[in-house]
């Protein structure tokens, strides 16, 4: 199985987060938000400047810059 972060998958492409990374206080509130290992999410929109980017996941919709979602690891490439 191939993993990619979060930034690179595509518009409509259900993943599962694999992993968190980031240190402290960023990695906190990533898990706070609701972006722990083993959630099913869903890109659902990209701004029209490519950043932030909205996501779907536990019912409900999230949005997250782009520097933010590099720090989310999901499983399957971006083009699977």
């Amino acid at each position: 199985m191939t993993e990619t972060t979060l930034d690179r998958i595509p518009i409509g492409k259900r993943t599962r987060i694999v992993q968190v990374k980031g240190q402290g206080a960023l990695r906190r509130r990533l898990l706070d938000m609701g972006l722990t290992p083993n959630t099913e999410v869903m890109i659902r929109k990209v701004a029209p400047m490519g950043d932030p980017i909205e996501i779907h996941l536990r019912g409900y919709e999230l949005t997250l810059r782009m520097d933010d979602a590099r720090n989310i690891v999901t499983e399957g490439g971006a083009g699977q």
